[in-house]
């Protein structure tokens, strides 16, 4: 197997994360400075899910075409991680060795969903306490139009957010710390404080939620080496957050 330097290495890290969530943390922290510099962070709002053009159809389009390229970054990592041997030897694919296929469905659904009742319950909590506490911007899952296809959008949405984030932020990245030296506990904070660090733009509260989130799931799979549970755990948060708030936000008094 062909083994690229750390030098080759560390460009590679900077270029994947500059062309996805490295890029979504800086400007999450300069959306954060924006709003915390006009209001208090309490008066802010953070929409997940806007609607892009006020035409049904256009609107459509432009969402599919942005879940379909957020997932491109990932088919490079699953390249990169792809490993590289002379010609006439087969390796491992990338798929199985990160997890991220269909070879145990069952035990996965059971422990994804299990990950999402852990993660999911507290977030409630921390998120009421971050808006009474003042760190924490109103969330407002989703703003789309109520179309035929905006429930099924959104669902894609749910699946495309987990997955180039448990793809990216866990498989790929503590892969790639492991081969720079990073020893386990620091590559799995660097982990955490990313996931963190782009949801910034929601307020702390989310920042710490979502890096606390970050350490279960990098353990979970350096324990499993399978990150389909993370990518169905996040799918199920997500899906229930967007697509709940889409049919029963108004009934409820939010939005």
């Amino acid at each position: 197997m062909l083994v690229p330097s750390r030098r080759r290495l560390r460009f590679e890290v900077l270029i994947v994360l500059g062309l996805s969530l490295g890029q979504s943390a800086v400007y999450s922290l300069v959306q954060l400075l924006d709003k915390m510099t006009t209001a208090p962070l309490a008066q802010g709002t953070s929409t997940l899910n806007r609607s892009q053009s006020t035409r049904e159809y256009f609107d459509l389009t432009y969402q599919v075409l942005d879940i379909f390229f957020a997932l491109v970054p990932v088919a490079l990592v699953i390249y990169f991680l792809t490993e590289h041997w002379p010609a006439g030897v087969r390796g491992t694919s990338a798929f199985r060795r990160i997890g991220f296929d269909f070879a145990r469905p069952g035990k996965d659904l059971l422990q994804g969903l299990g990950l999402a009742a852990l993660i999911g319950i507290p977030s409630l909590g921390l998120y009421a306490a971050g808006r009474a506490l003042g760190i924490t911007t109103s969330i407002i899952p989703s703003a789309l139009d109520a179309y035929w296809w905006t429930v099924p959008v959104l669902v894609l949405s749910a699946i495309r957010h987990a997955v180039v984030e448990e793809v990216i932020v866990v498989a790929y990245l503590l892969d790639r710390l492991g081969k720079l030296g990073w020893s386990v506990p620091a590559a799995v904070i660097a982990s955490a404080l990313l996931r963190g660090s782009y949801h910034l733009y929601q307020g702390f509260g989310p920042f710490i939620g979502n890096a606390i989130m970050g350490v279960i799931f990098a353990l979970f799979y350096i324990r499993t080496k399978r990150v389909m549970p993370l990518v169905i755990a996040h799918a199920i948060l997500d899906t229930v957050a967007f697509v709940g708030f889409s049919l029963f936000g108004k009934a409820v008094g939010l939005g």
